[in-house]
């Protein structure tokens, strides 16, 4: 495939910017006819990324060495009625932040869509949005061992080779762990792939990263499609892997996976909170971070709709009408208004360490890698461990160039006059924090040269105030501020 310029580069190359854009919306024709003339490089674009059917001699040139009636009996390739087309979705992958890995290649089911091919029970997805997202999620420091849980077609493991030394990847299906095992071997990638139900494979055994995108969409208590549904009922696979797999982490080990739950109530924050007490006890002795970012929210209607149609069932056919049915049936059951669904990041602390848990709302315009954030998230939770109480009140600390102030103004007979004041990020997530008129007064003292302390005892003094409970006051609001980046130490 190297030859045959089958790579990432090389379709790029071959395909320049505009039939890579239409190719993205799914119009296959610019691709098709800029690699009309490309030769073998062509013909593996047409066969594997545009699912055309080929002459059978043009495939096997282009395929060479590999023999084409050996890829047909393995079940890579089909012939029909003398031509030759994919029966599986080969394509090349790579990853921006490793410009120095091997190229890569991932063996997954062909893709499915309403109105064509639908996706059986075994079916086995290859690259996709939310697989995508979670590996650009993923903290990326230098590890020992990490631990793949449900790694379907081995995409994450891929990302997570550039950083650990030892890759360990399980599934429930066999079929997906055959795929996996092809997409590594193609790759280059030397992982241990383990047949079993989610942590069942590895059990007695601790890890420094585990990564996971489960079969996470909440749902009756069935199974359809193994990708999609674990047959718990609800977000039973989310509760179930929040809860348990600390209990499989290395004291500093991380933990991330993919998430949905149930919202039945005004506090989303209510089922993953129940999850994180369950996390806290599996870390016992340890102690746990948590951070659960929900990225989105769905209403029951667009939940079911969306993940029909993911599967390839239309939602207006007979078909798509009688599971939406039954799933929103069960939905409305269970008191759902909305399902929620986003990111989870564990890690398991020292015994002395008490850990923190925040639940946050992410919705807001913020574009991937969500990485680099989670990675500054756990360090600037770990410096705010040791600084515990009013220790904090030694530090020198300092507002960021990537931190604005924006105020609110109203009309009056007077002229404007002020209403509001919000400290907003402008780099990474767009965090945004109230502040009142003393918030603004401590932000523009915290240059870097006097300790929060002498900072909060200038304002008291200025203000009238007493120091002691505006010190009080104001250092939950500083330790949000330095999590977010909003504030950093000298």
């Amino acid at each position: 495939m190297i030859r045959g310029g089958f790579t990432v580069d090389g379709v790029a190359a071959l395909l320049g910017p505009g039939a890579r854009a239409a190719l993205d919306r799914g119009e296959t024709t610019p691709a098709r006819r800029a690699v009309r003339a490309a030769g073998d490089a062509g013909t593996l674009v047409r066969l594997f990324l545009l699912g055309d059917a080929l002459p059978r001699a043009e495939v096997a040139a282009a395929l060479d060495p590999v023999d084409l009636d050996e890829a047909v009996t393995a079940g890579l390739l089909r012939t029909e009625d003398g031509q030759v087309a994919a029966a599986l979705d080969l394509r090349p992958h790579a990853d921006a932040g490793l410009p120095d890995a091997p190229p890569w290649w991932v063996l997954s089911d062909l893709e499915v869509a309403p109105g064509g091919r639908t996706a059986d029970r075994e079916h086995v997805l290859g690259t996709g949005a939310a697989s995508m997202s979670l590996a650009r999620a993923m903290v990326r420091r230098p590890v020992d061992t990490l631990l793949d849980v449900g790694t379907g077609c081995g995409v994450q493991v891929l990302h997570a080779s550039g950083h650990a030394r030892s890759l360990t990847a399980t599934d429930v299906s066999e079929r997906a762990l055959a795929m996996a095992r092809v997409t590594f071997a193609l790759s280059g990638a030397e992982v241990a792939c383990l047949a079993g139900s989610w942590l069942e494979p590895v059990a007695g055994r601790r890890f420094d990263q585990i990564v996971s995108n489960p079969p996470f969409v909440p749902g009756p208590p069935q199974v359809e499609h193994v990708y999609r549904d674990a047959g718990l009922g609800g977000d039973g696979a989310s509760a179930l892997l929040v809860g348990r797999l600390p209990g499989y982490l290395a004291e500093g080990g991380v933990a991330q996976l993919l998430a949905s739950w149930l919202i039945a109530s005004e506090d989303w924050t209510e089922r993953p909170r129940t999850w994180l007490a369950q996390a806290a006890a599996a870390a016992t002795p340890g102690g746990l971070d948590a951070w659960v970012v929900q990225r989105d929210v769905a209403d029951p209607a667009l939940h079911v709709g969306t993940w029909l149609r993911d599967a390839g069932v239309d939602p207006a056919s007979p078909q798509g009408t009688e599971l939406s049915e039954r799933w929103l049936d069960w939905l409305a059951g269970a008191g759902v208004g909305a399902i929620g669904f986003g990111f989870v990041t564990l890690r398991r602390t020292a015994p002395d360490v008490a850990g923190t848990v925040v639940c946050e709302d992410l919705r807001q315009s913020h574009d991937d890698p969500l990485g680099p954030e989670i990675e500054a998230w756990l360090d600037r939770t770990a410096w705010l461990a040791d600084r515990p109480g009013d220790a904090l009140l030694d530090e020198r600390l300092l507002v960021p160039e990537t931190v604005a102030l924006e105020r609110g103004l109203v009309s009056t007979d007077e002229g404007w006059s002020p209403v509001a004041a919000t400290l907003v990020r402008l780099d990474g997530p767009p965090w945004r924090h109230d502040v009142d008129e003393l918030g603004v007064a401590l932000l523009a003292g915290c240059r870097g040269h006097l300790p929060l302390r002498d900072l909060l005892d200038l304002l008291a003094l200025a203000h009238g105030r007493d120091a002691a409970e505006l010190a009080r006051a104001a250092l939950p609001v500083v330790r949000d501020l330095v999590r977010h980046g909003m504030l950093t130490a000298r």
